[in-house]
C-alpha cells in the first residue's frame, strides 16, 4: 500500500477536512492530488464569471494547504486521467461525487474507461448529507414536496455521517508531474470588475471554517427571525463555501446541531434540508434547469421585453428594494435570500419575463451559483416547480421593503441616491411631493428611475396570465 500511487481528483470538495475520497486515498498510498477544469460538456451551464473568480481563489488556497502539490489541468478527464495513470504508474483513482447531469454522465464514462485499464475507481459522497437515492417515499417514489421530504425522509433516515478528520499533506506523490498553473485556467476577469468582491469575501477552507464559527457565535441566536432582514447579520453566507466544498454540509450540520438554540438550530438545519431537496429534484429531474416541472407553464404567456430585463439586471427598476438587491448581486456576487425572493417575484410576475432569464443572470453573477439550488429556486418563485410558491403569491416590493428593511440600512447601501429622502417615501418615492423630492436631491427619471411598471396593474396582469393556464393539466 505504501508504495502505491493513487490519484485524488478534486472537484467540488476543495478542502482537506471531512473529505471522504481524500481520506480513503490516504489509506491507499501516496496521493497525487489533481484538479481538472472541465466544463465543456456543461453546455449553457458552464461556470459563470463570478463562479470562475471564486474558483481561482479557492484553488489557490487549496494549493497552499497542500504545500503546493496540487496539479492543475485543463481539458477532458477521459484524456488526462489515462495519461497520468500510465506516466506515474497509478493504481487507483478516488473522487467525491458530483450530481449535475453532465457530471454524472461524464463520471460513468470515466469509471468505465479506467476499469478497462484495470485501475481501481472509488467514488464517495462528500457534498450531501444524504444521497438523493437514499431519501425515498414508502412506495419507492421520490418526494416532490419539501416538508415530507425533510421530516419523513431525511430526519427518519440514518443520521448524516460524522465529519472526518483532516488529512495532513505529507504522504503525497513527489514525482515530476507536467501540469498547468492556476493562472493558465484564465478564471479571473480580463477587466477588473471584482474589486468589491475581493473586499467582500475570504475564500478557502480556513475562511469557510472561520465563517461557520462566526455565524454560530453571532448569527445563529436570532437566525429564525433575523434571516428575513437583509441589514442584519443572521444569515450564514456559507453557500459559496458549501458549493465549492471548502466546507461540507456535515461539518455545518453537526457544528450547529450541538448548539442549545432549538428553534434557530432547527430552522438552519431545515435550510440545509432545502439544499438536499434541490439536489434530489435535480437528480430525478435532470432537465430541471430548463423544463418547467409543471408542464402547464409551457403555455404561459411570457412577455419578451429586453429593455425591462436590462433594467432589472442593472438595478434600475424604480423599486428601491429590487434595485438594491440587483446592485448587491452585481457588486458582491451575492444577494440576501429574502431579497432573492423579492427580485425573482418581480421579474417573473410583475415584469412577466421568463424565469430562464433570471436563472441565467444569477448563474453568471452569483459566487454561490449552484445548478440544483438555482434551478429549483427559480422554478419555486415562478410557481412552476415542485412545492412551488403559488403563482398568485406576488411579493409587493414596497411592503417587503417597509417590513424587512424599515430603516433602509440595506437598501441605501446600494441605492445611495435616495439617502436624503424621508424614510416614509423610501420604497415609494413617486408618492413624495415635488418639494420633498427637490429637498432630497431626487429627480425621478434622472437621478433615480421612475417605476418600470405599476405594481398593482402588473400584479393583476400576472393573475390574468395565470388564469389563462389554470385549467391546463399539470
Amino acid at each position: 500500500m505504501a508504495n502505491n500511487t493513487v490519484i485524488h481528483w478534486f472537484r467540488q470538495d476543495l478542502r482537506l477536512t471531512d473529505n471522504p475520497a481524500l481520506f480513503a486515498a490516504a489509506q491507499a498510498g501516496k496521493i497525487l492530488p489533481i484538479y481538472i477544469l472541465d466544463d465543456k460538456n456543461a453546455g449553457d451551464h458552464a461556470m459563470g464569471a463570478a463562479s470562475r473568480w471564486w474558483l481561482h481563489h479557492s484553488l489557490t488556497a487549496l494549493h497552499e494547504s497542500l504545500k503546493k502539490t496540487l496539479h492543475i489541468f485543463l481539458g477532458k478527464p477521459e484524456e488526462i486521467l489515462p495519461k497520468l495513470i500510465q506516466e506515474h504508474n497509478v493504481n487507483a483513482v478516488f473522487w467525491n461525487r458530483c450530481y449535475e447531469p453532465w457530471c454524472i454522465q461524464r463520471d460513468q464514462n470515466v469509471k468505465g474507461l479506467l476499469k478497462d485499464m484495470n485501475v481501481e475507481v472509488s467514488s464517495f459522497n462528500g457534498s450531501l448529507l444524504w444521497e438523493p437515492w437514499q431519501i425515498k417515499k414508502k412506495d419507492g417514489g421520490n418526494y416532490k414536496v419539501f416538508t415530507p421530504f425533510y421530516r419523513k425522509g431525511c430526519l427518519q433516515a440514518l443520521p448524516p455521517r460524522e465529519p472526518l478528520s483532516a488529512i495532513e499533506p505529507t504522504n503525497f506523490y513527489t514525482g515530476n508531474v507536467a501540469s498547468d498553473s492556476i493562472n493558465a485556467l484564465n478564471l479571473l476577469p480580463s477587466i477588473a470588475w471584482d474589486k468589491v468582491m475581493r473586499e467582500t469575501w475570504e475564500i478557502g477552507e480556513a475562511a469557510a471554517l472561520g465563517r461557520l464559527e462566526e455565524f454560530i457565535d453571532y448569527g445563529l441566536s436570532d437566525y429564525k427571525e433575523g434571516r428575513n432582514f437583509p441589514a442584519k447579520h443572521n444569515v450564514s453566507r456559507l453557500s459559496p463555501h458549501l458549493h465549492f466544498g471548502e466546507l461540507s454540509p456535515n461539518q455545518a450540520w453537526y457544528a450547529v446541531k450541538q448548539q442549545s438554540l432549538e428553534a434557530n438550530v432547527d430552522c438552519f438545519m431545515s435550510e440545509l434540508g432545502w439544499r438536499e431537496f434541490s439536489y434530489s429534484l435535480l437528480y430525478y429531474y435532470p432537465d430541471l434547469p430548463i423544463d418547467n416541472l409543471q408542464k402547464k407553464f409551457n403555455a404561459f404567456p411570457w412577455l419578451d421585453d429586453k429593455e425591462a430585463l436590462s433594467r432589472w439586471q442593472k438595478g434600475m427598476t424604480g423599486y428601491p428594494i429590487v434595485d438594491a438587491g440587483m446592485r448587491e448581486l452585481w457588486q458582491t456576487g451575492y444577494m440576501h435570500n429574502r431579497v432573492r425572493m423579492i427580485v425573482g417575484s418581480f421579474l417573473v410576475k410583475n415584469l412577466l419575463l421568463h424565469w430562464h432569464y433570471g436563472e441565467k443572470w444569477f448563474w453568471d453573477c452569483l459566487v454561490d451559483a449552484d445548478l440544483a439550488s438555482n434551478s429549483a429556486s427559480w422554478q419555486w418563485v415562478a410557481g412552476c416547480g415542485a412545492d412551488a410558491a403559488p403563482y398568485f403569491r406576488v411579493f409587493n416590493p414596497v411592503t417587503q421593503g417597509e417590513k424587512f428593511d424599515p430603516d433602509g440600512e440595506y437598501t441605501l447601501q446600494y441605492v445611495p441616491e435616495l439617502s436624503n429622502l424621508p424614510r416614509k417615501y423610501l420604497y415609494k418615492p413617486w408618492e413624495a411631493s415635488t418639494e420633498i423630492l427637490q429637498a432630497a436631491g431626487v429627480i425621478l427619471g434622472k437621478t433615480y428611475p421612475k417605476p418600470i411598471v405599476d405594481i398593482k396593474e402588473s400584479r393583476l396582469q400576472a393573475l390574468n396570465a395565470f388564469a389563462s393556464i389554470k385549467n391546463i393539466p399539470k
